[in-house]
């Protein structure tokens, strides 16, 4: 039998600066607002302004759709985001991004880094 070596690169996540919830309902088209990458795969995490602990952590496909139109806006199902509109002061919350073409895997990897940490995934993550 032969072996084979199969090496699978790292994932390195260049998060975008934290920003506001309520910057990001605002239509960037309009020069105001925050522009979130649009049609680019990534991660993303919101939390209280300044917390260690995270709301929720997930993985999008467009990141701009899932996180100002889903999680955001509540123009598109979120399950996240519905609870946090409907439990959180979302002028306390903020939420950061990075791009990557693996988003299940950086999901899957900031879940097991946080549950580590924490003993828990995120207040308003179901699962992994």
């Amino acid at each position: 039998m032969d072996k084979e070596t199969i090496r699978i690169p790292p994932i390195e996540l260049d998060w975008s600066d934290w920003a506001s919830w309520d910057s990001l309902k605002v239509d960037s088209r309009s020069g105001q607002g925050v522009i979130v990458p649009n049609k680019v795969p990534g991660v993303y995490e919101a939390r209280l302004t300044g917390a260690e602990e995270r709301l929720t952590i997930g993985k999008a496909s467009d990141l701009r759709y899932r996180i100002k139109q889903a999680l955001v806006k509540g123009k598109a199902k979120h399950s996240a985001g519905d609870d946090i509109r409907a439990n959180e002061d979302t002028s306390r919350i903020e939420v950061r991004w990075a791009a990557t073409e693996r988003p299940a895997a950086a999901e899957e990897e900031l879940h097991k880094r946080y549950q580590t940490k924490f003993g828990k995934l995120p207040k308003y993550t179901e699962h992994t």
